[in-house]
Parts: C-alpha cells; structure tokens; sequence
C-alpha cells in the first residue's frame, strides 16, 4: 500500500520529532550537563545569534560553494574514467585495481599532503570534496556500463551506432538510473568530506564553525553546525533525486 504524499512526509517528520524529544527530555532530566548536551532552545538561541550577527549566511554560502564547485569536478572525472573503465577491458584492468586502493584511503589522510602540495588557499578544500565526489561516481558508472546487456549492445550496432556514438545514445542512456544513483552518493560524499576540507586553514564554513565551536566550549554552536550539514544534505539530496523523475518523464 502506498502512502499518500503528506502521508509520507508525516512518516517522515516522526523519527526526528521522536529524537527532538528525547534530547529535550535528557537536558531536562539532568542525564548530561548542559556543556555537554545543550537543551534545543539554546541551540534555536545561538542560530539566532549567528543570524543576528550576519555570519551564518556567509558559512552557509562558502560550504555550499565548495561542496558544489569540488562535486561537479569530481563527478566529471568519476563520469569520464568510470566510462573508460566501464567500456574497456584493458582500461579496467590496468586502472581499477590502482583506483580501488587510492579509494581506501581515508578523507583525513589526504589533508596534510594536500596542504603540502597546493597551499591553504581554496584550492585544496575543493579538491579534497573532489575527492569524496569522484570515487562513488567513477564506481557506479564503471559497474554499470560494465553490465548492460551485450543484445542492447548488438541493437545499437546493427543501427549503425558506433563509438562516440553508441557512448552517447544506447550505452549512457542505458545505465542513466545507476549513474544519477551515483551522483547522488557523490553529493552526499562531498558534504562527508567537506569537514576534513575546512580543517585546511579555514577561517569560514560549517566545517569551521564546527571545529570552532569545539575549540570555544559552544557545544550548542558545534549542534547547530551538525543540523545544518544533516538538513543542507538532505536538500541538496532531495533536488538532485528530482533528475530522474525529470529524465524519465520525456
């Protein structure tokens, strides 16, 4: 049975309402001390605060940016070696195993090579969110070209489809349902990412504020960095899910 729209967003609502509770209920009750478990209402009153001083937009403009910037690089690249690997035998065997291992390593690991390598400017921070986007991309896009059916294959050719060609109107159309899947888990991996990014010299973002708020004892500042990447994600999720519903309505 199928739920109705509002239906569905009322499903929704109620495991973050039921949690809302719950915190309420253990900074009430006294279960942890106010520094380490900030009641609701002093994480609403430090958004405030943040809004009344002008600063949150500017952390929430330069993360969306660099989340943004870094996924649409990384996910070019993920699209354009997932391919090459997806179609080629020789390019997979000689690249995957060397991309596979490269993607085992974690997100913290990169930051000081990339200091090292690029500076503390923006550069790094948007190539480490690069990072995070490319290797869901690359992984679904190789998997999926890799399994379309050899006959879909056969079709395009015996229609004089080759090369350049059959890439763009049977292969890619094909696997599009993988690749937008993909790039929603690169997107998501961006904004994962996004915090190891703005521990290189930041001095804005949510990641900045997150490790700041640490730093100072705000722990209702260091909540509110954590809500607002969990709902920026979500957004930012929820628009590109609505690329398939748009693709597949032609």
């Amino acid at each position: 049975m199928t739920l109705p729209r509002f239906g569905r967003i009322a499903a929704g609502a109620l495991l973050p309402a039921v949690l809302l509770l719950a915190w309420q209920f253990a900074a009430s009750a006294g279960i942890y001390s106010a520094a380490q478990l900030p009641p609701p209402g002093e994480v609403l009153s430090a958004l405030g605060e943040l809004l009344a001083r002008g600063e949150l937009w500017h952390h929430l403009a330069i993360s969306t940016q660099r989340v943004l910037i870094g996924f649409a690089v990384g996910s070019a690249l993920g699209l354009t070696l997932g391919g090459l690997v997806g179609l080629s035998r020789t390019a997979n065997a000689v690249l995957s195993p060397t991309v596979q291992a490269i993607r085992a390593v974690p997100s913290l690991a990169w930051v000081p090579l990339l200091l090292l390598w690029l500076g503390i400017g923006e550069t790094p921070k948007i190539v480490l969110v690069a990072i995070g986007a490319f290797f869901p991309v690359y992984t679904t896009v190789s998997a999926a070209l890799a399994h379309i059916d050899p006959h879909l294959v056969e079709v395009g050719r015996a229609y004089g489809r080759s090369g350049l060609s059959l890439l763009g109107t049977v292969l890619f159309p094909a696997a599009t349902p993988a690749i937008l899947s993909g790039l929603r888990l690169g997107l998501a991996q961006g904004w994962l990412f996004l915090v190891a990014a703005e521990l290189i010299a930041s001095s804005m973002g949510l990641g900045f504020l997150l490790i700041d708020s640490q730093n100072t004892g705000r722990t209702d500042v260091m909540l509110l960095a954590i809500i607002l990447l969990a709902l920026i994600g979500k957004l930012s999720d929820t628009l590109l899910g609505l690329v398939p519903q748009r693709v597949a309505s032609p």
